[in-house]
């Protein structure tokens, strides 16, 4: 193996990412060595890319990003067990400590010590990446390295979605982004009754609509009220999954909901936004923020739903040889795109 690799960095404090040339990573006695196939561009590599006021505060200049991948391991350090050499693989991308009341519990999602790959250490979008043994997971045949490149999204999609029961209930989601898309699919496979997605993206909702079973929304050209009236839904929704960051969306959402309905929150709003929390407490909303995945029950999930039938490969919209990187960072800035995948071989 070669001693240097090509990865993408954060060489400058100013919009866009770099291609560069970096040693090999070398692992220590807990950690592999992942030879990078595929990766995921997602919403926040944007942020860095367009070095926004979060970006700039959090991501050290110079950093390698990424950290939606998949890949196969071509070392193993001397204490890890149960890998191989060869093994395909993705990764949990937040590497947590194990000193806090949370990670003692095994409520790992929880370490308030966690840091992320591509975020705050080296992460995937290079040839090769070292990863702790803990947060490596196994790839199975069924599961393809271009679906395992984006299981991290498709893990905050599952997580989002199955925070409260979804069986023979009416789902709203508010945000056609491609996790808001997945997390419509996934409502769908395990049993919801209606799954409306709303947007002001008509292209976004488009793409949701040939992903999976979901009615989609404009609500800048049509009434949310409409749509449950042809549903014949009586006092609305059950179930809320807001993925918008929008502090509109999430207004409508609530005046949208049923007395005592189930509100999970994934969409980050920006800043301070003024919430009418009287609305919640007259209507005994729960909301439920989220953040990442629960480790690992949230892989085990996703990959036993993909191995079930789960089909959410069309949210792919894009692929490009990763010397292409532009083109497709350019892509996702858009808006006119669902997921988009660099191909690393």
């Amino acid at each position: 193996m070669r001693n240097d690799m090509k990865a993408l960095a954060k060489l400058k404090p100013e919009v866009g990412l770099w291609m560069d040339h970096r040693p090999v990573p070398e692992i220590g006695p807990d950690d592999v060595l992942i030879r990078i196939r595929k990766t995921g561009i997602c919403g926040t590599d944007i942020h860095i890319w367009n070095w926004d006021e979060w970006a700039a505060r959090t991501v050290p200049v110079g950093l390698v990003t990424g950290h939606e991948f998949a890949g196969e391991i071509v070392e193993i350090g001397k204490n890890v067990e149960g890998l191989a050499i060869g093994q395909r693989c993705s990764g949990e991308g937040h590497l947590i400590g194990k000193q806090s009341r949370q990670s003692r519990a095994g409520k790992f999602h929880l370490d308030p010590a966690t840091r992320g790959i591509g975020v705050n250490e080296q992460g995937a979008f290079a040839e090769y990446l070292r990863l702790p043994a803990f947060n490596v997971v196994p790839l199975p045949d069924e599961i393809d390295d271009e679906i395992g490149a984006i299981l991290d999204p498709l893990g905050n999609a599952v997580h989002t979605a199955l925070s409260f029961d979804l069986v023979g209930e009416d789902v709203l989601i508010t945000g056609a982004g491609p996790i808001g898309i997945m997390a419509a699919a996934v409502a769908r496979h395990v049993g919801a009754r209606h799954v409306v997605i709303t947007d002001i993206n008509q292209d976004r909702l488009d793409l949701a609509a040939r992903v999976t079973d979901v009615v989609p929304v404009n609500v800048a050209r049509q009434d949310l009220r409409e749509v449950e009236g042809a549903l014949r839904m009586k006092e609305g929704f059950d179930v809320g999954m807001e993925m918008s960051g929008s502090q509109v969306a999430l207004d409508q959402m609530v005046e949208n909901m049923v007395m005592g309905g189930r509100i999970a929150m994934l969409g980050i709003p920006p800043g301070k936004s003024p919430v009418d929390w009287s609305r919640i407490v007259f209507k005994a909303i729960t909301i439920k923020g989220v953040y990442g995945r629960e480790i690992f029950e949230t892989w085990y999930k996703m990959i036993a739903m993909l191995e079930n039938g789960l089909d959410i490969r069309r949210v792919i919209t894009h692929r490009f040889k990763v010397a292409d990187f532009r083109e497709g960072f350019e892509i996702m800035r858009s808006g006119k795109s669902g997921k988009v995948v660099l191909d690393w071989e």
